[in-house]
């Protein structure tokens, strides 16, 4: 049986099909926002949550932290309830000393916009949404018009960023230059998830259209972002918020109001790239490009306090993991989003902070003693970083304000993908292993994410392409990779642990894989010369990483943004592909002797008008059931067989239009018997 994922996708083939409608193609370029000008080692697609807010008081121990990870990025609310103290009367001071803090660190933002003043509160909404977005009584853009005076979230949306903008009154009270400042706006935070959002899809729409306009007003150079989506239901708000737009006559000459969109993955890596793939299939079904952010990613911990460290059965752990799988997670995350062309990655978040809980939620470490009828006894354990022993919530562990392995991990990423641009990756998976390969033209480097699947030790055979290769772990400092007498690379996995993911995909026996590895194959033996900096230093993955000293108490955010879903739903397919080319692409595979060697080169094409995009190569083994291979923009790639089984395969492709190759039948394309 194909899995859950391959169901979909099968059923993505048909609808594609379909092709009865068009709408103009819009394409924006995924390098919108600028490197960092800020430390070299900062990675400018990597990100962390709540690194501070104008709910903790100033602290540079929490941006030295972030920095020393690597962090470029930091993603925190705005609230509108808390700016707007009556009606049109504002009070930014606190959200001033934040910016502020935010550009001396040499830190971009990603701002969420929500909440609501509870004078304009109304059942479900607030009032005026409804009304038009400027005072002229249209929705239409013009340079001398004014925000409607009637429509209090024009009204916020425009103060926010007429303030904050490139060019806006901050920036011209501190003589802030040019990319020193830098914000993307996000209009409202999951609003698939009644938690956040109890409007309806149309509301949203509005919303989002709405703050779209008032933004791009105050600031033509603003970015602005559709909120971070959950999917944790059958419901694809992005395409019925499509749907909506593609009757609007403004939409096409305002970008369909969106100039990226994000998604929120927890607990399973798999299910990161997946997302990210489903969001880009839907914006091609309405013939849109958009820069796609993972822009909350995470899995608390059971094994550390304030997890439930008493835990013992699944039901207790659900969706939880140890505090070494959530540094594999990470990693593997990340590793699934990138491939499937996520722009940036945040991680959730820098501190464990209240999590859930009320502020002043705080109980001392405990063996399930203290879980008694109506007592708190546990928190979310996301952070990078203990809570501190000053903080208001969860203050008591007995090395406050240390690491965790996250904090490990995530540097391990900004040390290997910081510098130099890479495109989308090759994800593999075969005899329990998984292997993500990016290519960066820059220094003609393959980079090799690699972790194993399974429940016992595992190794994993690389066909060098290249004369040398490193090897980056979290259990040591990178090191020469020597190759064999065939010129290839040989890695030892280590076995990946039960976890207490509930929803898995057919062939997956647990969410998170072993300790990933990652190998990076260059033309040259030299190891990467760091710069040196006055706040980002190196990291010996074997020793600790260093604690920026005591400064200013740290007072937690009293709510975080995100709850963890139960269960994770995979999303329906998304609405039929708009494009004039409505053909298939064809497919073929080069013929394989009739005996291999235990290596050989697989290789296959496609033809369509429109141009290939990528393939999706299934293999299946001794007449077993068929399962993907790898998904590449490549024609080539080398394969590993065992002696004594036999191997065929079959390529889909995926057009540049958004169609799929009609041979979903599987008719092996390619064999051959290794021996």
């Amino acid at each position: 049986m194909l899995s859950q994922r391959w169901r979909w996708l099968l059923v993505i083939v048909i609808i594609f099909c379909l092709n009865s409608l068009r709408i103009l193609a819009q394409d924006t370029s995924t390098n919108l926002l600028p490197a960092s000008s800020g430390n070299p080692l900062t990675a400018g697609r990597l990100g962390i949550t709540h690194i501070a807010s104008a709910e903790t008081p100033p602290d540079d121990r929490r941006y030295e932290n972030a920095l020393r990870l690597g962090a470029n990025w930091n993603r925190f609310p705005l609230y509108w309830n808390r700016v707007e103290v009556a009606p049109g009367e504002y009070d930014w001071s606190d959200y001033d000393r934040v910016i502020a803090d935010h550009v001396r660190f040499g830190m971009q933002m990603n701002i969420v916009l929500l909440g609501v003043p509870s004078f304009y509160q109304e059942e479900k909404l607030f009032s005026g949404l409804t009304e038009t977005t400027f005072a002229d009584g249209s929705d239409r853009p013009k340079a001398q018009v004014i925000i409607n005076p009637a429509n209090p979230w024009a009204n916020f949306v425009y103060e926010a960023v007429n303030r904050y903008g490139t060019n806006g009154t901050l920036a011209q009270q501190n003589g802030w230059q040019p990319g020193q400042l830098t914000i993307v706006w996000e209009v409202w935070n999951e609003p698939d998830y009644k938690g956040f959002w109890e409007g309806r899809v149309q509301d949203y729409a509005r919303l989002l259209k709405v703050g779209y306009l008032a933004a791009h007003h105050a600031d033509p150079n603003a970015q602005v972002m559709f909120g971070g989506l959950l999917y944790n239901t059958a419901d694809n708000w992005l395409a019925r918020v499509l749907a909506i737009y593609s009757g609007d006559p403004l939409a096409e000459e305002n970008n369909y109001f969106m100039d990226m969109v994000a998604v929120h993955s927890y607990s399973y890596p798999w299910r990161s790239g997946w997302l990210v793939l489903y969001v880009r299939d839907t914006l091609r079904a309405y013939g849109l490009r958009r820069p796609i952010w993972l822009n909350e990613t995470g899995v608390p911990i059971w094994d550390d306090y304030p997890g439930p460290v008493w835990a013992t059965s699944v039901q207790q752990r659900v969706n939880m993991a140890s505090a070494q799988q959530q540094a594999w997670f990470l990693i593997q995350s990340a590793a699934y989003a990138w491939a499937q062309g996520a722009d940036r990655i945040f991680y959730h978040q820098l501190y464990d902070d209240c999590g859930d809980q009320p502020a002043g939620t705080d109980f001392p470490p405990h063996q399930g003693e203290l879980c008694t009828e109506g007592q708190i006894c546990s928190g979310s354990t996301f952070g990078l970083y203990r809570n501190n022993a000053d903080s208001i919530c969860f203050s008591q562990h007995p090395n406050p304000g240390t690491p965790r392995p996250t904090a490990q991990a995530f540097r391990l990423l900004a040390d290997v993908f910081a510098n130099g641009d890479f495109g989308r990756g090759d994800i593999e998976r075969i005899n329990g292993v998984t292997i993500i390969t990016f290519e960066r033209p820059a220094t003609q480097e393959l980079i090799h994410v690699i972790w194993n699947r399974l429940f016992e030790a595992n190794t994993h055979t690389i066909i060098g392409s290249r004369p040398s290769a490193r090897l980056y772990s979290l259990e040591a400092a990178p090191q020469p990779l020597a190759p064999d007498n065939r010129g290839n690379y040989v890695v030892n996995l280590q076995p990946a642990l039960p976890d207490n993911y509930t929803t898995l995909e057919d062939g997956d026996t647990t969410a998170i894989g072993g300790a990933p590895i990652i190998v990076v194959e260059a033309m040259t033996g030299e190891l990467p010369i760091q710069p040196a900096s006055p706040v980002v230093v190196a990291v010996n993955p074997a020793t600790p990483i260093p604690v920026a000293p005591d400064a200013a108490p740290t007072v937690i955010i009293e709510s975080q943004l995100t709850p963890i879903p139960t269960q994770a739903v995979l999303p329906p397919p998304p609405l039929p592909i708009v494009s004039d080319d409505a053909t298939p692409p064809t497919t073929s595979m080069e013929a394989l002797p009739e005996v291999s060697s235990a290596v050989f080169a697989v290789r296959w094409n496609g033809d369509d008008a429109s141009g290939i995009e990528k393939f999706i190569i299934w293999m299946r083994i001794n007449g077993g059931e068929w399962q993907p291979w790898l998904e590449t923009a490549r024609n080539e790639a080398y394969f590993s067989g065992t002696p004594g089984n036999r191997y065929e395969f079959a390529a889909w492709a995926l057009d540049y239009a958004g169609n799929w190759s009609t041979n979903i039948d599987l008719n092996p394309q390619a064999q051959t018997q290794v021996q």
